[in-house]
């Protein structure tokens, strides 16, 4: 803190350029803050406490290859599982193909299986009582206007209906909602409805199903319980793969898009961006004060001390303008979730997100400051005097 007051006099040598660099810097942690909520939103999914205790089911093959009805009384049998439950992806849009709703068709005791979805008692009555009925996430409900008695047409991407059209009406009977919304905020968005009615009304299921989802009695028992299973459906046309719903909602997410991956894709090459940027800010401030960093030689100031004048002052640069952008993140994420009615969620940034921008901005900061700063550190006094 001794020479803070030289250090922020170098920032603001020239005010336009400290200025337009700050905004660079800012402009990459907003993204950062943004993309990691992102990022982090996708790998919580599943990972509720009760989460723990469902294994699913699914095809080896691939998620969309569907599994017969018999596996379901086979795999309630299988020591140690508690129930089992089952769906069916439903492919839903709204009003036009791109309003893409998370639509499922799901066994009569599939909430039985899922207590942090909130649904009231009369809500389920109710469904249970509709054939045609459907639960909608709040967020659903807010977000197009919907209400509790009224028809809801939705348009399936995949299945045709009993009219040979992909054409399907709905009635709204309930709500259903998120008890925890860090890890299952989705809930909010998502439409349940009869598997028996759907597989009734299109001729291309017939019987079949999405994946299984199966509650074990004893944590500590789950492998056995995946492997036994799995065995099952040994050596057949309709092999399984069992894991646990955290694991299995990673693998899915990963066979449409890798987000982990695309997300250090992108801040891989806005943060290289950022370096050139900086470095060359960093490069020419400077050169610009060659004489100056040789007048603090001649004063008395030691080749060490001239290094961290110059470190410290692009630290400082990225410091400034990456805690501005991480906070505006934070604060953005709340006013994006609300302007979207809960379509898009971007959780707050929490204390490790925090910690490894911290680390990226005092990092990129030194990377950048080093080459500048052995520069400054081995003027020469009588040439950099001279102009030289």
């Amino acid at each position: 803190m001794k020479y803070f007051h030289l250090i922020w006099a170098e920032l603001m040598r020239r005010k336009t350029r400290t200025a337009l660099t700050l905004l660079s810097i800012i402009a990459a942690f907003l993204l950062f803050g943004l993309l990691d909520g992102v990022r982090e939103s996708f790998e919580q999914a599943g990972n509720s406490a009760n989460g723990v205790k469902r294994l699913q089911t699914g095809s080896r093959l691939s998620f969309i290859q569907p599994l017969p009805m018999s596996l379901n009384e086979r795999i309630a049998q299988v020591p140690g599982v508690k129930q089992v439950t089952y769906a069916n992806w439903f492919g839903g849009a709204y009003q036009d193909p791109h309003n893409q709703i998370f639509s499922f068709g799901v066994a009569d005791n599939y909430l039985d299986l899922y207590p942090e979805m909130a649904v009231s008692a009369a809500h389920r009555k109710a469904f249970a009582a509709t054939r045609t009925g459907v639960l909608v996430g709040e967020g659903l409900m807010k977000r197009f206007n919907w209400k509790v008695g009224q028809k809801l047409p939705l348009q399936s991407t995949i299945f045709t209906s009993s009219d040979g059209s992909k054409n399907w009406s709905f009635d709204i009977v309930g709500t259903l909602a998120a008890t925890d919304k860090k890890s299952g905020g989705w809930f909010d968005q998502m439409i349940l409805l009869h598997w028996k009615y759907f597989d009734d009304s299109t001729p291309y299921n017939r019987g079949q199903v999405g994946w299984y989802v199966t509650e074990v009695k004893d944590v500590s028992q789950s492998d056995r319980v995946a492997k036994a299973i799995d065995a099952i459906s040994a050596n057949s046309d309709h092999e399984t793969k069992t894991q646990t719903e955290a694991a299995a909602t990673a693998s899915w997410m990963k066979q449409m898009a890798d987000i982990g991956l695309i997300v250090g894709s992108i801040m891989g090459a806005v943060f290289f961006t950022l370096v050139l940027l900086t470095g060359n800010t960093m490069a020419q401030a400077v050169r610009e004060r060659t004489s100056e960093l040789a007048v603090l030689k001649t004063i008395g100031f030691p080749d060490r001390s001239v290094l961290m004048l110059v470190l410290a002052e692009s630290v400082l640069l990225l410091l400034l303008g990456g805690v501005i952008g991480v906070a505006m993140a934070d604060g953005l994420g709340p006013i994006v979730n609300a302007g979207s009615n809960g379509a898009i969620n971007v959780p707050r940034i929490g204390w490790h997100s925090w910690s490894v921008a911290l680390m990226l901005m005092v990092g990129i900061g030194l990377l950048v400051g080093l080459l500048p700063a052995i520069r400054a550190m081995r003027l020469n006094i009588v040439d950099a005097l001279a102009g030289r």
